[in-house]
């Protein structure tokens, strides 16, 4: 077994090899960087021995750490069965003791099955089925080695849930890369007629520096011209080692000369929180979970409570749409505004992934008062924070409900330098209820029959908002379509970001009276519960 993880939200990797790391979430940008990563060149053909090993590897970490328990014999044989994706000539299925390969229907091979979990011997077995299967196969023989390994996990994962998933080598550098950071240059692109639009520019990053802008056009790379390449091509001839230089040809506007720009690419981590101010409101919005996210937090609070000083009225945590991310960083973003109290646990069958945090520290907002936004493409971490702030009473929880992405992944490293992304572990709200599919619901509910804020204030006003502290808190069987449907009924999640929910938002923190109704007590359940849930796993 192997030992110690990254561990993010939804991304929690293990390496079982005895270190605790910390990795990142998914970039939600073509980000123009380089993956500082030290991987060696792919192997040229497919060996025999080296799939094993990956194999071998592949099954025993699905084995170990997959939240429900199931059998290596299962995943090798939808592993093995799945090679028809590239040839659907080939079969493979189980006969008494046997497992039996055939071509168009005629056997060509059959095997002793091996024990049932002996993920070291079901690991042989499928390298040496491929091996076999491709002397019968043209289209198995002229397939690369990745290929192969993506058709045999694709099968295996095809056994797990939907957010259990394969990266091959290529994609995991690209998910490492965003994850650890980047060496570039720090902006966002589309492609356009006319060239390379830059959508933005992140914020201290070579490309700030270099004087680069929004909308700038970049017309060559290098002194190459970018006509005719792809978006991936870009990107990748915006990467580069860090410290390294990069030339750009920039069009500003239109009819003046083009401008030489000299950019030194360096470590970049995506920047995850911005921040506006609403008069005297403080609107930031927190667009995913990466290593920097809290620090890059704490410097929009700074800023807010510098720039509008002693007339601070109050914050608002726009989280609507924001996928995740990393576990630790929900946990310290929360600690942000949260002094004492439970945040998070983790739940599932490996011994390790019951896990508790807690709260033990200043609150930097000095207990202003504040909002939180969710909808339904706030995910993972976001709900994470969300309950945090709302079982503890900090907040006040604004939209509709959230996604529901309640469950934990660990990403572990294959030796083809590919990834595999298990879920591990279910993660509960501090009142105790496990979040995944039922998500979180908010206090004050913008959905459903309201369509103006005032709607939605005069309910509050009257006392149908906000919802029932049992019913937002309650802890219902996840596993029950009918009961998850029932629940969110009560307020319907919403895709699109609607004007509404920062509308509601202001008129709550610019009435300190409204405000008080809406904002719910804590609630005292979360010790009760610890037992249960770890007798439980999960």
């Amino acid at each position: 077994m192997r030992l110690g993880f990254y561990k993010t939200v939804e991304i929690k990797v293990l390496d079982f090899r005895g270190l605790l790391r910390r990795a990142g979430p998914l970039c939600l940008a073509f980000l123009m960087v380089a993956c500082a990563s030290q991987d060696s060149a792919p192997p040229l053909g497919y060996d025999e021995a080296r799939a094993e090993r990956l194999f071998s590897i592949g099954y025993q970490d699905v084995s170990d750490i997959f939240i429900e328990e199931v059998s290596v014999s299962q995943l090798a044989i939808a592993g093995m069965g799945s090679l028809a994706s590239i040839d659907p000539a080939i079969g493979v299925e189980q006969d008494d003791n046997l497992l039996r390969v055939s071509v168009d229907g005629t056997s060509m091979a059959s095997y002793p099955m091996p024990d049932p979990n002996d993920a070291k011997a079901w690991g042989a077995l499928t390298a040496a089925t491929i091996s076999a299967s491709r002397y019968h196969s043209n289209d198995l023989d002229s397939a690369e080695p990745e290929q192969l390994y993506e058709a045999v996990f694709d099968g295996v994962l095809s056994q797990l849930d939907s957010f259990s998933r394969y990266a091959g080598r290529e994609a995991a550098r690209e998910n490492r890369a965003s994850r650890d950071g980047f060496g570039g240059i720090g902006i966002r692109i589309r492609l356009i007629e006319e060239g390379v639009l830059v959508l933005s520019v992140m914020e201290d990053t070579p490309a700030e520096r270099a004087g680069l802008t929004d909308d700038d056009v970049i017309t060559s790379i290098d002194g190459a011209g970018v006509e005719g390449l792809s978006q991936r091509e870009v990107v990748r001839r915006l990467r580069g080692p860090v410290r390294t230089k990069v030339n750009l040809k920039i069009d500003r506007e239109a009819g003046k000369t083009p401008i030489s720009v000299a950019v030194v690419r360096a470590h970049i981590v995506p920047q995850t929180a911005s921040y506006h101010r609403e008069g005297n409101l403080a609107h930031i919005r927190l667009s995913g979970f990466n290593q920097r996210t809290t620090d890059s937090l704490k410097q929009k609070i700074k800023q807010a409570q510098n720039e509008i000083g002693d007339e601070l009225e109050g914050f608002i945590l726009d989280l609507r749409g924001n996928p995740g991310g990393l576990l630790d960083q929900a946990v310290e973003v929360s600690k942000l505004f949260i002094t004492d109290g439970r945040i998070v646990s983790t739940h599932g069958r490996h011994p390790d992934s019951h896990q508790y945090f807690s709260a033990s520290r200043e609150d930097l907002t000095k207990g202003i008062p504040m909002v939180v936004l969710i909808d339904g493409g706030s995910a993972s971490a976001s709900e994470i924070v969300a309950a945090a702030l709302q079982d503890s009473g900090r907040a006040v929880v604004v939209g509709s409900s959230s996604f529901g992405k309640g469950t934990v992944q660990t990403v572990l490293r294959l030796p083809n330098q590919g990834e595999l992304t298990l879920t591990w572990a279910r993660f509960h709200a501090p009142s105790g209820y496990a979040l995944h599919r039922r998500g979180v619901l908010p206090d004050i509910c913008t959905t459903g029959d309201v369509t103006a804020a005032e709607d939605v204030l005069s309910l509050i006003r009257s006392g149908a908002l906000p919802l029932a502290g049992d019913l937002r808190r309650r802890d219902i069987d996840t596993n029950d379509d009918q009961a998850v449907e029932s629940l969110r009924a009560n307020c319907p999640t919403r895709e699109e970001e609607a004007e509404i929910d920062l509308q509601v938002a202001t008129r709550l923190l610019h009435d300190p009276g409204l405000f008080a109704r809406a904002l719910q007590g804590v609630p005292n359940t979360a010790e009760a519960k610890v037992g249960l849930l770890r007798s439980s796993g999960g």
